[in-house]
């Protein structure tokens, strides 16, 4: 199995570049939007348009040229607005690094089929904004000129309700908020359809983890990981298949290793358990990247691959990421990941342990100790 990842520079307005990575997925998004909207109708055109105008004015004139570079239909205008796409499922693990090798890094855990495999470079506003795409105009996780680096992760809630897609509001908050506090005033003010955990930092060191959720008011922590849950597991199924607690346990031992360097937290990112392996379940790493605030510089790494971006160097490409399936698996608990609207067949895991990291602090992740974990989260 593998993935076409392509680097992109088009730092102007939009132009025929954009235009191609929107013709080259928006049948695969056509198909996905018109299969949905059978089942759980959307908002209208007209309801979708106002609502762009309304909570992010600002981006309404990018958003105009882009209808027009594509001719869009009815179907594409509305969902290039980002309000109320359908409800989706992805994993992914967020974890921010203090101190001289201050970093945000990341894994983006999903099927690879609908995966974009694009990094662009673009100015569409008044800032440099390098961003994994994802939906055509949205972000998976990004850095402007500013020094503003956005990052989601999947809340592992079922909850829906009126608003934007979080790729579409990560857009805005990149393309018009230069620091962490404007970027939580966006996050507070515009409203996600679904439940996220958005990770921001900034080149002053400074960083933040909101909990966004429709029809509720975000919460602003401190802490400096998250996973695929919020303030506690509301889908219990979906956690015990991404092994949402196991990996935030992780993390936190992780972070609070002793002279633990930015090298070593990407490392820790590419192996087990925050790197995953189940593509064809839908629950594989990707990709990760390693955004550093301060030198606007962002690293992408696969296994056996590094491709390395800056906004005074950033060189087009195109990499074809191999991606190994894993083959054997353990018979434990039984979860499938959600994929296009429909189930995938039963998969199993097994149990990480945290002293392949950290040693002498880490604990056994047993069966006894997840059912204390579980009973005090749930609690």
């Amino acid at each position: 199995m593998q993935i076409n990842f392509k680097t992109i520079s088009e730092p102007g307005l939009p132009g025929l570049k954009w235009q191609n990575v929107f013709f080259t997925h928006w049948e695969a998004y056509k198909k996905w939007l018109i299969e949905n909207e059978n089942d759980v109708p959307t908002a209208d055109l007209e309801t979708s348009q106002l609502a762009l105008k309304t909570y992010m004015p600002e981006i309404w004139p990018t958003y105009e040229r882009l209808c027009h570079l594509v001719d869009a239909d009815e179907l594409a205008a509305k969902f290039l607005t980002g309000y109320q796409p359908p409800f989706y499922v992805s994993g992914c693990s967020n974890a921010i690094l203090e101190g001289e090798d201050f970093q945000l890094v990341r894994n983006y855990d999903h099927h690879p089929d609908l995966f974009e495999g694009v990094q662009i470079l673009t100015k569409w506003n008044q800032k440099k904004v390098i961003a994994t795409s994802d939906c055509l105009i949205g972000v998976l996780d990004g850095i402007n000129e500013d020094g503003l680096v956005v990052s989601l992760t999947f809340g592992g809630r079922k909850i829906t309700g009126k608003g934007f897609g979080i790729p579409f509001i990560l857009r805005y908050i990149l393309e018009f908020c230069s620091n962490v506090d404007e970027a939580i005033d966006a996050l507070i003010r515009i409203p996600s359809h679904m439940a996220y955990n958005v990770s921001v930092a900034d080149k002053s060191g400074r960083y933040k983890t909101i909990r966004v959720a429709p029809n509720e008011k975000a919460v602003v922590t401190n802490s400096a990981y998250t996973t695929n849950h919020q303030k506690k597991v509301d889908w219990p199924e979906i956690a015990r298949f991404n092994k949402t607690v196991e990996r935030s346990l992780f993390l936190s031992h992780l972070l609070e290793e002793d002279d633990l360097s930015a090298d070593d937290l990407v490392a820790a990112f590419l192996r087990k358990p925050l790197y995953n392996d189940l593509f064809k379940e839908g629950f594989g790493t990707l990709f990760t990247a390693a955004y550093q605030p301060n030198s606007g510089r962002v690293e992408l790494h696969w296994p056996d691959k590094k491709i390395s971006q800056s906004f005074d160097d950033f060189e087009e490409k195109e990499e074809w990421i191999q991606l190994k399936q894993r083959k054997r698996r353990v018979k434990n608990n039984q979860f499938a990941m959600p994929y296009k609207g429909h189930t995938a067949k039963n998969i199993t895991y097994s149990n990480p342990y945290l002293d392949k990291v950290a040693p002498k602090k880490s604990k056994e992740i047993t069966k006894e100790f997840l059912k204390e974990v579980w009973s005090t989260i749930k609690s």
